[in-house]
Order: C-alpha cells, then structure tokens, then sequence
C-alpha cells in the first residue's frame, strides 16, 4: 500500500466508468444509515454489501481491501474494549473495584453498546473505502464544483491533493535510498534516518512549492484551476442496483429496531 496509492486503484477499478453521483450516493447513504441504525444488524449488512461491491464488480485485491481496514479495525478494537469496561449497566458479568468511586466491569448492557458500537465503524469505514477505491478525487472536484462550492476551498484542496503525492514521493525515494544503505540497520541509525528523511522531506515540499508558484505565474494563473475530466451518463442498471441497495439498507435498519447481541 505504501507504492499503490489509493488514487491509481481508484483510477483502474471495475466501478471507475460508472456515474460519480452514484457512487458518492452510495457512500454517503451508506454512512447516514450506519448513524440511523440502532442495532449492530444493519451496519454489518451494509459492510458485507460494499465489501462484496468492492471485491467483485470494482475487482480490488483482497488483500489490498483488508490493509486499508487494518488500522481502522485495531481502533474500534480498542475503543470497544473501553467501552465494555467503563459503560456500566445492571446486569454484572465482572466487575472489578479499583477505587471507592470507580469501578471496571462488563455487563449486558456493556458488551451491546460495544458490541453495536464496532459495528457501526466497520459499517461506515466500508462506505469511506468503497468511496476512495472506486472514485478518482478528479471526480469528487468537478462534483463539488457542480455543487456551487466556494472555488478557493477547491482550489485549495486541489494544492492539497498535488502537494501530497509530492511528498509522497519525496518520502519513498528518499526512504529507499537510507535502506539500501543500510540507515536503518539499528535502533541509532534508524532516529537518524528518519531525523534525516523528516527533514529532506520537508525541503523538497518547500521546493515543490515554489515550482509551482513559477508555474502558476507562467501560466497566467487567474484564480481558477482548470478542471480536466468528462460526465458520465447515469446508467440503468448501476442506478437501479443503488436504489436496491440504499431501499434494503433502510429497510433492514427499520426491521432489526433495537436487537442486541445478548
């Protein structure tokens, strides 16, 4: 994941030449459900929907798909954990008093609310990856152009955007070059290397910067940047499959109402 960014998986998927309003429509309703739902029923159902979505019409690895829950997945881990040890409730599995006014302890009522709390993340990270790996940020910039955003928050985050593939970039390049020569063989030379690598990284950002202020000024730069890109025609089949997506979701968040786990 460190060389595949998600922006070249975004351009060469399987959904890439479907209609950005539909993706973005199934994203984001897939989100706003996850925040409706008050069982940890319907934000599994959207997870397993997109996931299949994902890794069978948008063809992403597998494995790819699963590194980018990875840091997201250990997160809800322990903010759950937390969560089951300081909620609280009536019905007491164990409990453990530390002080006279606190006390660690699982009960019923704890392990539901961590139990829909996970589920709740798993859900919405599902609609975030499903978003980043089927729709380019090209996209996403001529639909909020097309949304009448302010075009200096566009312009700013298309700086943004080009600023950070730079220093990517800049990142790998310089890091390959320390391991081939051995900077980060011990634990010294490792806070040295990376010392070395913040430091390089930050003057090549800077010079980034300055070529593009040459370039902008040489370009007759007039405080609009050009945005390259075509409309998609909104198909019937992908439109029909996210009406059926987004009509089940509601349905089942309406049906499953409150079942808790235990």
């Amino acid at each position: 994941m460190f060389e595949e960014l998600l922006e070249d998986i975004a351009q060469k998927n399987g959904l890439r030449e479907v209609n950005t309003y539909l993706k973005l429509a199934t994203g984001l309703g897939a989100i706003f459900l996850c925040l409706l739902s008050t069982s940890y029923i319907a934000p599994l159902f959207i997870a397993a929907f997109l996931t299949g979505a994902v890794l069978i019409l948008a063809r992403v690895d597998a494995k790819t798909y699963a590194d980018l829950f990875l840091f997201p997945f250990s997160f809800a881990i322990m903010s759950v954990a937390g969560i089951i040890l300081v909620y609280g409730g009536y019905d007491i599995f164990w409990q453990w008093n530390i002080l006279p006014s606190f006390a660690l302890s699982v009960t019923r009522e704890s392990i539901n609310q961590g139990a829909f709390v996970f589920c709740r993340v798993i859900g919405g990270m599902s609609a975030m990856i499903f978003i980043a790996l089927t729709t380019p940020m090209t996209d996403i910039f001529i639909v909020l152009r097309r949304c009448r955003v302010p075009e200096v928050v566009i312009d700013l985050m298309m700086i943004i955007y080009r600023t950070i593939f730079i220093l990517m970039d800049q990142v790998i390049q310089i890091f390959q070059a320390q391991v081939m020569r051995l900077g980060y063989s011990t634990w010294r030379e490792s806070i040295y290397s990376f010392a070395a690598l913040c430091g390089a990284a930050f003057i090549a950002s800077w010079d980034a910067g300055d070529d593009l202020i040459r370039a902008m000024d040489a370009r007759c730069y007039d405080g609009k940047f050009a945005l390259l890109g075509e409309t998609r025609p909104v198909e019937r089949m992908p439109c029909l499959a996210v009406l059926v997506f987004l009509t089940l979701s509601t349905a089942v968040v309406i049906v499953s109402g409150t079942i808790t786990i235990i």
